[in-house]
């Protein structure tokens, strides 16, 4: 349930010139820092569900709307990342018990456990849902289908992502982010970044913004393509940790230290799932 009086936000005028204010959803449900968010694909019916990572060690799935669908219990430590399988049927997760777990969200039961021998940071399921692959402070993708670790970075693996059926992305603390083909397990292209890559999510539609978050202040920040600062958006209260656009590109997702999860309208002011729209006279 989301908390007391952030369940039916208000918008107000008193912004950008008489532009409705973003005011945000507060789903509220971890204890301690979210550390990672992650929206599913686009479903048949419109709608996506959303996972968050924290380190209260719960992952916690919520509908699209941000109401709590339910928890994963299971591990023994923070949980640095969750993702969701395309068909929302499976997610998996990456922990400082130094175990990635794959489970069924519709029971909450874990149906595989995946040893490491450190932490788990980042975690991705393969469209066909028949492989993982996970980063960590092992520095290696471990391959769910095979038994040898490849060495990905000098640093720690900070993110891991599918793309497509056979291609891998990582991004290491060492500045780098690298392609890989996983059929071959060989790195197929790479670029050096200027310092370690930042929480930052592109509008997944119209591809003309971003939003990113950062863990040197409380804000979360809306840009255009170029860079240029649109809008600075106020509410956590401790660093953001992580940004994410819905697959719809209508709102995006911040997790902060805060313990918190907010949900930002792309269009402040548009009737939206529980936001009721300015025209509404809310």
């Amino acid at each position: 349930m989301f908390g007391s009086g952030d369940n039916v936000p208000r918008h107000d005028k008193e912004h950008l010139g008489g532009e409705p204010k973003a005011v945000p959803l507060v789903a509220p449900g971890h204890t301690r820092p979210v550390t990672h968010l992650s929206f599913s694909s686009l479903q048949d019916d419109g709608t996506y569900l959303l996972v968050s990572s924290c380190k209260d060690g719960n992952p916690m799935l919520r509908e699209w709307t941000g109401d709590w669908i339910g928890t994963f219990l299971g591990h023994k430590g923070a949980v640095w990342s969750t993702k969701l399988s395309p068909d929302t049927s499976r997610a998996v997760s990456g922990s400082a018990d130094f175990t990635a777990k794959v489970w069924d969200t519709y029971s909450g039961e874990a149906l595989y456990s995946f040893p490491h021998n450190h932490i788990v940071r980042t975690v991705a399921i393969s469209p066909s849902l028949s492989h993982i692959v996970t980063g960590g402070q092992e520095k290696i993708i471990p391959n769910s289908s095979a038994t040898l670790g490849r060495q990905a970075h000098n640093g720690t693996v900070k993110s891991v992502v599918w793309i497509g059926d056979h291609t891998v992305a990582t991004a290491g603390e060492d500045g780098m982010l690298k392609w890989w083909d996983m059929r071959t397990g060989k790195q197929f292209t790479s670029l050096t970044w200027p310092g370690p890559p930042s929480s930052a999510s592109l509008h997944p539609i119209l591809q003309d913004r971003f939003v990113t978050g950062s863990v040197n202040d409380e804000w979360v920040r809306m840009h255009g393509i170029n860079g240029e600062e649109r809008d600075i958006l106020k509410g956590h209260h401790g660093p953001v940790h992580c940004v994410e656009f819905s697959p719809d590109g209508e709102i995006y997702a911040s997790g902060s230290e805060d313990g918190t999860i907010r949900l930002w309208q792309t269009t402040p002011g548009k009737a939206y799932g529980l936001w009721q729209g300015a025209a509404s006279g809310s």
